[in-house]
């Protein structure tokens, strides 16, 4: 079993924090212009557990998001539900009234076992375990399709007491082949994340993967600037320009280095306007999506807050500006957080 660290999962919600002040262009060093494409932001639904997604969706929308990250949740859209079909529908109109792009995100904690946090994993010793994942994905990637997500993501899980890494690397490697041949059916890439202490941690694992597979053409990457700051060797630009040619998705939080804990901008150690600026020199045209999974008890707050400071931070030639419409002010956020989870 290796014996490389990584940083551990995420510590208890912080106390709340003074609203951030989003970076000046002015302040920022001067770069050479090159090629961009202008970026498209979404918050991801895991940061708006509170709210109903109709509700959620129409905040983005009043906010003058791009789109969003839509976690398949029991409190959201529940994959598991008889009628799921019938419900995407219900989302795929509602998300076409309201002008938002989607990418479908597979991150729910207790979704498929009340007792395991992110379990089962395509990693399980138990064949049937590892199935109920693999359910799990099949599904996301037809609620993928019927929405016109322009990506699924997922995730490898942690690397299971009693095995070792290679027999853990074969089943997910062996778990992800049905996935990958049902999003090249349904034109769907799969986007998989690096996740700080699992099993594919760093932009190396997904390489192994990848060459694992054989470098299909569908299995593309999740890539979240946070975890950048948190463990990788690259600075976070550097991430981004090493990751363009496999990114299918983007999450954006700060970080601090070492501390796997999502942070409102600002919070953290990230500078974000060289990030932004690597990333719409890629070319990427998915959704840069927020992802603040402990902040829904102050969802609307932190959703309002991060789409000016990502505009401010972005190049400029990057999003559209925001929509004229008045827009409800936003409730600020309780000073002790409640129903976080740990």
């Amino acid at each position: 079993m290796s014996t490389r660290s990584h940083p551990a999962h995420d510590p208890g919600e912080p106390s709340a924090p003074p609203p951030p002040h989003p970076p000046s262009h002015a302040q920022a060093p001067a770069r050479a212009q090159a090629p961009s494409h202008p970026l498209r932001f979404g918050y991801g639904t895991n940061g708006l557990a509170d709210l109903r997604l109709d509700d959620a969706l129409a905040l983005l929308a009043d906010l003058g998001y791009d789109g969003v990250g839509l976690t398949l949740d029991h409190m959201h859209l529940d994959p598991l539900a008889s009628d799921l079909p019938a419900r995407t529908e219900r989302v795929a109109r509602r998300l076409a009234a309201l002008g938002l792009g989607v990418t479908v995100e597979t991150g729910a904690r207790y979704v498929l076992d009340p007792r395991r946090k992110h379990g089962p994993s395509l990693l399980d010793p138990d064949a049937d375990d590892r199935a109920r994942r693999v359910d799990l994905l099949l599904r996301a990637v037809r609620v993928a399709a019927d929405l016109g997500a322009h990506a699924v993501h997922c995730f490898s899980g942690i690397l299971p007491p009693g095995t070792d890494e290679d027999t853990a690397w074969k089943r997910l490697a062996d778990s992800l082949g049905p996935v990958l041949d049902a999003a090249d059916a349904a034109g769907v890439p799969l986007a998989v994340e690096p996740e700080p202490g699992h099993l594919l941690a760093t932009l190396d694992d997904f390489h192994r993967l990848r060459r694992t597979l054989g470098d299909p053409g569908l299995l593309g990457l999740t890539l979240d600037i946070g975890h950048c700051q948190c463990l990788e060797p690259l600075p976070p630009a550097d991430c981004v320009r090493a990751a363009g040619p496999w990114l299918r998705h983007v999450q954006i939080e700060d970080m601090r280095r070492g501390v796997h804990e999502h942070l409102p901008f600002g919070e953290g150690e990230i500078d974000f306007p060289p990030v932004l600026e690597a990333l719409a020199a890629t070319g990427y045209q998915g959704l840069t999506v927020v992802e603040l999974p402990r902040h829904s008890h102050a969802g609307p707050h932190h959703a309002g807050l991060s789409l000016p400071f990502l505009r401010a931070a972005a190049p400029p030639d990057g999003p559209v500006p925001p929509p004229t419409r008045p827009v409800s002010p936003l409730g600020e956020p309780s000073a002790t957080p409640e129903g976080s989870t740990p």
